[in-house]
Formats: C-alpha cells, sequence, structure tokens
C-alpha cells in the first residue's frame, strides 16, 4: 500500500490506474463493495487500484463542527482500504484551491494529468466541482475524448436498505452495535495510545487507560461495556467512559478504559477497543462521591453483560488468563465478541452530547 499526499507527490509510475473517489469513511461493506468493482476491472486491465480521498472531508471543511463524527481516522482508513486489495491512496488536501478547481479542471489535474486513469468507477449521483457541475454524465463524456472508462458503483443492500455511513453512525449511537457489525463487515471499534492523567481512578481502585480521542472521530459519548486488545493480543473485557468527562472536565475527549482482573502498565502502549453494549449516557455528576458510587454501578452491569454470554468467549477458554467458568475472561476474536443490539438500559438512549444524530444525507 502507498499513501500519495497531494498532487506534486505524483510520480510517471502512478499513471495508469483504476481509479475511485470518495470519503470512504468506515470503509463499510457499501464501500468494499465498489472496491470489488475495482478490482475487477484492474484485474481485466492489469492496472492497480488507486482509492481518491480528501483531507479534510469536504462537509469537515464546509460545515466544521457541524459535520458528523467520523467513523475512521485517516491512518485505520488507509489500512482498511489496503486490507480490501488497494494499492495506492492518492489523498488530495481539500482547501481553498482544489474547492476553486471547476469540475472541467478538476477532470484533467487529477484524474488525466496526475493519475492517467483508465477507467473510473464512482455514484451515478456523484457531484463535484465548484460550480457543481460535475456529475456521471460529464465525466461519461469527457472519459469517451480522453480514453477512459466510467462505471457507476452498484448499490449494495442489506435488510433492504442501501448501506452507509450515516446509517451506520446512527445504529453506533442508538447502541445497536450487532448491527453496526454487519453493515461494517466487522466489530467498530476505536484505539489510541495510552497516556498518563490526573490518575483519579486507582485512587478509588479504578484505574483507567486513558487514550485521547480526537474530536472529529467521537461517534459514541457514554459509557459502555467493552472488550479491550492489548498489545500482546489478548482481549480483556471491561468498562468504559467515552466523551468529555462532564464531572471532571476535559480540554479533549477521552477514551477511559477499566480492564477486569488486570494490573499491569499500558503507558505508552496502543490499545484497540471494541464497544459491545451501552450501559448509560454520559451525565455531570455533583459531586465527585456521586460519581464513585456510578462507577461501581456501571462495573456490576458490564459484568453482569459479559456473565451472560458466556458463549461469546468460549474459544478463548484456553487462554492462560481465562477466567472462571461463566464469566469468559478473554475473547479470541471478532466473532466471539458479544455485541449488543440495544442499550442496556432505557437511559442510555439520552446521551450528554448530540454527536451521532444522523446526517441529513450520507457522506461515506
Amino acid at each position: 500500500m502507498q499513501v500519495i499526499r497531494g498532487l506534486h507527490n505524483l510520480r510517471d509510475e502512478h499513471r495508469g490506474c483504476v481509479t475511485t473517489i470518495g470519503n470512504f469513511d468506515g470503509v463499510h461493506r457499501g464501500h468494499q463493495a465498489i472496491l470489488d468493482q475495482c478490482r475487477e476491472q484492474a484485474a481485466k486491465l492489469q492496472l492497480p487500484v488507486t482509492v481518491v480521498v480528501f483531507e479534510p472531508q469536504p462537509r469537515e471543511f464546509f460545515a466544521g463542527d457541524q459535520a458528523p463524527p467520523r467513523l475512521t481516522l485517516l491512518r485505520d482508513k488507509v489500512r482498511l482500504l489496503g486490507e480490501a486489495g488497494v494499492e495506492r491512496v492518492l489523498c488530495l488536501p481539500f482547501n481553498d484551491a482544489l474547492r476553486s478547481l471547476t469540475a472541467e479542471a478538476f477532470i484533467e489535474r487529477v484524474l488525466v494529468e496526475g493519475l492517467g486513469v483508465r477507467h473510473l468507477v464512482v455514484g451515478d449521483d456523484f457531484r463535484f466541482g465548484c460550480d457543481r457541475r460535475g456529475d456521471f454524465h460529464l465525466l461519461t463524456e469527457v472519459g469517451e475524448r480522453r480514453g477512459f472508462g466510467v462505471e457507476h458503483t452498484r448499490t449494495f443492500t442489506i435488510d433492504d436498505d442501501r448501506v452507509s455511513s450515516t446509517r451506520i453512525r446512527t445504529l453506533l449511537a442508538s447502541g445497536n452495535f450487532a448491527a453496526a457489525a454487519r453493515l461494517l463487515g466487522r466489530p467498530y471499534r476505536l484505539g489510541g495510545r495510552v497516556v498518563a492523567d490526573q490518575r483519579l481512578g486507582r485512587t478509588i481502585g479504578v484505574p483507567t487507560a486513558n487514550l485521547p480521542q480526537p474530536v472529529r472521530s467521537l461517534a459514541l459519548h457514554g459509557v459502555y461495556a467493552v472488550v479491550s486488545e492489548l498489545p500482546d493480543g489478548r482481549r480483556l473485557p471491561g468498562v468504559a467512559n467515552i466523551g468529555w468527562r462532564p464531572t471532571l472536565g476535559s480540554s479533549r475527549p477521552v477514551l477511559e478504559v477499566h480492564l477486569f482482573e488486570f494490573d499491569g502498565d499500558l503507558y505508552g502502549e496502543r490499545l484497540k477497543v471494541f464497544p459491545c453494549a451501552k450501559l448509560r449516557g454520559e451525565v455531570k455528576f455533583e459531586h465527585f462521591d456521586a460519581l464513585k458510587r456510578q462507577i461501581g454501578a456501571d462495573q456490576r452491569r458490564a459484568r453482569d453483560y459479559f456473565s451472560q454470554h458466556p458463549d461469546a468467549g468460549a474459544d478463548a477458554s484456553q487462554h492462560p488468563d481465562a477466567g472462571a467458568a461463566g464469566r469468559p475472561e478473554a475473547f479470541g476474536n471478532d466473532d466471539s465478541l458479544p455485541l449488543a443490539s440495544a442499550p442496556l438500559a432505557r437511559e442510555a438512549v439520552t446521551s450528554y452530547s448530540s454527536a451521532g444524530a444522523p446526517a441529513d444525507h450520507d457522506d461515506g
């Protein structure tokens, strides 16, 4: 996988490819179907697959903080695209210079001169250019003159509804992690590097691994039963708070994870965190003692949830760190994760923040 940042980094060896353009937020099963089309044409033409993405995403540029939260950061998006068989990613900075290009200028500079595209796969409702003249019809017309084919994407549906990033965000916000995983083709996950923080959790016997989160990637807010993957590959259950910690205050969103039956140093390590069930929304408590009592209740509820899904961790029963029968302490693979289809409590529906609300149109 090769990542090319900006048109100025394109070289002669990058010319000649099968290309698609989009945000590819989440690289969900609808995106994967588009990439399948690209690979089919690439195999026929014996050319590499190149995906063109934008950073920031166009809606983030125009809407700022009002843009919907991301499902995947650029780093994770690139990784997922590579796993889907993409050879190259051209990441274009979405700025005033790019947004001011006419549709014809975009085609000429990016597709023809930059990539030397031989075949293009885009949605038949794809629009681009400062003049909004760029559409499937224009691409087909120019392609006939400049020697590249244009093919529209096939609609990919699950349960008679199109798979989209907006639909997945709505499912995540509603606590339906099982359905979100079906649309993504994998369980939704968060992650990051563990940093030192206030260490208040240790003072009440609940040490947490704190992973700062970019604001734009915060599709979830609240308290969740989670499974975390450690650097050594172990997957352990726990409870996590995702958000701004309104009681204690925070200058940026944080993912705080308490791992059950774990005692070790994770500072500086990267963790993968899989939310399995929503326990409640993020709440501002009047004082720390009230928060402390609620933390205890959250732990009990999360433990109860995992104890009610013993089959989910059955494949990990032989792991040296597996716990007593009836309460799995490790989860061996994605299929073993106990993903809920709804919040565990009615209060979980109401979150401290409105992030995760569906957008008025899909931006994936």
